[in-house]
């Protein structure tokens, strides 16, 4: 595998990531696993791996960490095709082959892809129909996410949006509540109601959510700050909102 093909594909990192990829039914083109005794969740890999044809190869470990983008590899790397994005359509069709109300997550302008792991990670973990991201000025679905995610990223719809403000018109138009995590926020988070068919906004780390996003939402909504820092990071603000997404469908 050279350098070009390498650009076009995304690798994935470690143990636990690489067994979901595989679990899901991804198509990955190739293996690296480090020389050496291969046990445990290792030797998994290399059957499933086989079962599907896919080849391993035994590499040291000094080309893993040339590779790798984490730092965190655990002596495996998987090479696979960039993770198709889905349709705004396509995450709005969820709910309704569900039967439950509409739960999605627009991350406006997340920069980091640790972020954007974490918070494909917690959508998954709150059972959301998918994330939107900002296509401009956004992270991707690159390497660290998948890594971040701990799997979730195989299973959580994620879209791409050329202009996340004309994307909320198009939800709002589909009957869905929009609302913004911004310290402006008339509410907190603990008195709004996340009942019904919702999309909830994270804005960029440092920035927040931008002017004319947060012009679109129906609501804006803060997190009580107590302390001397005034601000959290964006993975953690948007968990606090998910997981009110999940205590107001659990009490109502």
């Amino acid at each position: 595998m050279n350098n070009n093909e390498n650009s076009n594909m995304i690798k994935i990192e470690g143990r636990n990531p690489v067994m979901e990829a595989l679990k899901a039914g991804r198509q990955l083109d190739k293996i690296f696993i480090k020389k050496g005794e291969i046990s445990g969740s290792a030797t998994k890999i290399v059957a499933m791996a086989r079962d599907r044809k896919i080849p391993v190869s035994y590499v040291e470990k000094s080309k893993l960490d040339l590779l790798s983008e984490t730092s965190s590899h655990q002596g495996i790397i998987a090479f696979a095709p960039a993770k198709d994005y889905v349709s705004v359509e396509e995450i709005l069709n969820v709910a309704k082959e569900k039967g439950t109300n509409n739960f999605i997550i627009i991350a406006d302008e997340i920069a980091d892809p640790h972020n954007l792991g974490a918070i494909l990670r917690t959508a998954n973990s709150a059972g959301a129909d998918g994330v939107i991201i900002s296509k401009h000025r956004s992270v991707g679905l690159t390497s660290v996410a998948a890594k971040t995610s701990a799997g979730a990223i195989e299973y959580t719809p994620v879209a791409k949006a050329t202009n996340i403000a004309q994307t909320i018109e198009k939800l709002k138009k589909n009957n869905i509540w929009v609302i913004g995590a911004d310290m402006d926020g008339e509410n907190t988070i603990y008195n709004q109601d996340f009942s019904g068919n919702v999309a909830i906004v994270i804005g960029s780390e440092g920035y927040g959510i931008s002017k004319i996003v947060k012009e679109k939402c129906d609501f804006l909504v803060k997190i009580p700050m107590l302390g001397q820092v005034t601000s959290l990071n964006a993975s953690v603000a948007g968990a606090l909102m998910i997981y009110e997404v999940v205590r107001n469908r659990i009490t109502k």
